[in-house]
């Protein structure tokens, strides 16, 4: 991708800014932490998952940073500084709150949109912006797999570019990090640590080109056209950001860290931290209320897990990395587990099961118990009749109660969820891991390493889904352990109320089977 060599590209026809390397920093510090000390850091998507342990963390290690600026934007009603009032105030501080809350001081936000031209700033902030800012985290994007192109582009791709944009124009520059997906090249089984063409039938120029002039009804209409063999607009849109950020590398220091299935924290900021039910956290989160009992699934391929602390810790050490040692290109570091410390799917589910049972929530409906399936038809049968047929019988149940029935709408969703990530479950991927064992083993090397920990080696699974079944019951169900001793007890008649159900549903079986063969054989 050409970009134009005009301010964007230089700067008072300065050298480009990737040359921009402070020539006394040449990584002859034994701390990383060290490379923040005094940095003004930029980061998009702040309020997101990742975002937020991100900023928590770097609030934490990084403590002689100067500032951290998040881009926000009103949502919802809330205006920029009810936002970010919200944000402050969120769970996931309250360590930082406790011991230093001063530095809750560092952080401070600037009214932009990533959607729109000039990531929707004003003169001011963007000359601030320019001439402050040492380090970038775009970690902005839409993580729903079945949004609308328009959307999903505006977002994704042009947002990418808005903000490689912006970044040529800092002339302090020293480290950007872009946050891509490890499901960037889905059509390929092995996934090295490069930027690969993108699986669309236009190039990334006349994409954006598409995705600017024509309208969204249009684009709706010609989603299957551009989407090709990708299984969704999120990966369509995210390859086709890589492909931006490559061009912009050979003027800026960049890294993309590419995340595969981003869970739950493993020890940071608490272990088993979680605060959304995007993706197979949601998936998770109903097996364990017994509301999900099929999987579209092949048992045997590895689902490829990654806590979102290990991928902070990449992020954090990629743009210490990246700026020290340099490149001559795009450093692409694949942020995976299943080369280095593999689990199944049906190891995966065995555990589920075995934690939901220990740890079984209030908020069950059924008991959880769940199969993994590769037949479709019979997968859609098994739903039907145990997903939405029960959540049909509880909303009427409800109605009749006078409260207002919930569980279909409910059962649709993760349904949906369920869809959206069949591909990803019934296609194994073998991630490389050059480039980020590489960088595990030089912060290994390091005085502050074990602060910055990011090996996946050392994982025990059983240990960490167990704090993953927790989390998710703390933190997204607001469920507190004081509920397990009655929480057993209700899991315990569901089991029974499920035998019971068996056993009548085989008599009947019986009787039907019985009844009919005595008629035909008369």
């Amino acid at each position: 991708m050409d970009i134009p060599m005009n301010t964007q590209t230089f700067i008072n026809d300065q050298k480009p800014v990737n040359m921009y390397i402070d020539p006394n920093n040449n990584g002859s510090s034994a701390y990383i932490k060290d490379f923040y000390d005094d940095a003004t850091i930029f980061v998009t998507g702040a309020t997101g998952f990742l975002g937020k342990v991100l900023i928590e963390k770097l609030l934490r290690s990084c403590d002689r940073l100067r500032s951290i600026i998040i881009l926000l934007r009103p949502k919802r009603g809330l205006s920029c500084e009810q936002r970010f009032t919200e944000f402050i105030k969120n769970p996931v501080f309250d360590r930082i709150r406790a011991k230093t809350p001063e530095r809750l001081d560092k952080v401070e936000y600037i009214f932009g949109d990533i959607n729109l031209a000039q990531v929707g700033l004003g003169d001011q902030d963007i000359q601030r912006l320019i001439e402050e800012v040492n380090i970038v985290f775009h970690v902005a994007a839409t993580v729903r797999f079945n949004e609308s192109l328009q959307d999903a582009a505006n977002l994704n791709t042009l947002g990418t570019k808005r903000i490689m944009e912006l970044c040529t124009k800092m002339t302090c520059l020293k480290s950007i990090v872009h946050v891509s997906t490890a499901y960037s090249n889905p059509l390929r089984k092995n996934v090295g640590e490069l930027v690969y063409p993108p699986h669309c039938p236009v190039n990334e120029d006349v994409f954006l080109k598409c995705m600017d002039v024509l309208p969204g009804e249009v684009l709706n209409m010609v989603t299957d056209k551009f989407q090709g063999e990708h299984p969704n607009t999120y990966t369509l849109t995210k390859s086709m950001a890589e492909q931006i950020v490559a061009g912009f590398g050979q003027t800026l220091p960049i890294s993309i860290v590419r995340p595969s299935i981003v869970t739950s924290a493993y020890e940071e900021p608490f272990p088993g931290w979680i605060d959304n039910v995007y993706g197979i956290t949601g998936i998770v989160m109903e097996i364990g209320r017994g509301t999900i009992t099929s999987v579209m699934g092949e048992k045997k391929f590895i689902v490829d897990l990654i806590p979102v602390d290990m991928v902070v810790n990449t992020m954090i050490t990629a743009a210490w990395n990246n700026a020290n040692f340099g490149s001559k290109s795009v450093r692409v570091y694949n942020c995976t587990s299943g080369q280095i410390n593999p689990i199944t799917w049906q190891d995966f589910g065995i555990l589920l099961q075995k934690y939901w049972i220990k740890h079984p929530t209030k908020y069950a409906m059924l008991y959880p118990s769940f199969s993994y399936r590769t037949n479709y038809p019979i997968h859609k049968i098994i739903e039907t009749f145990l997903h939405i047929l029960p959540a049909y019988v509880f909303d009427i149940i409800m109605r009749l109660q006078g409260k207002k029935p919930i569980m279909m709408k409910i059962a649709r969703k993760f349904q949906k969820a369920g869809e959206t990530g069949t591909f990803f479950a019934t296609h194994e991927f073998i991630f490389e891991n050059t480039n980020l064992r590489q960088l595990v083993s030089e912060v290994k090397t390091m005085k502050d390493g074990n602060e910055f920990y990011c090996d996946m080696s050392n994982i025990d699974w059983e240990s960490y889904l167990e704090n993953y079944m927790l989390g998710i019951r703390k933190y997204v169900l607001k469920d507190g352990l004081e509920s397990l001793p009655s929480a057993r007890r209700k899991i315990a008649k569901l089991y029974w109320m499920k035998r019971i159900l068996q056993v009548g549903f085989l008599f009947l079986l019986y009787q039907f089977m019985t009844q009919n063969f005595y008629f035909l054989s008369d």
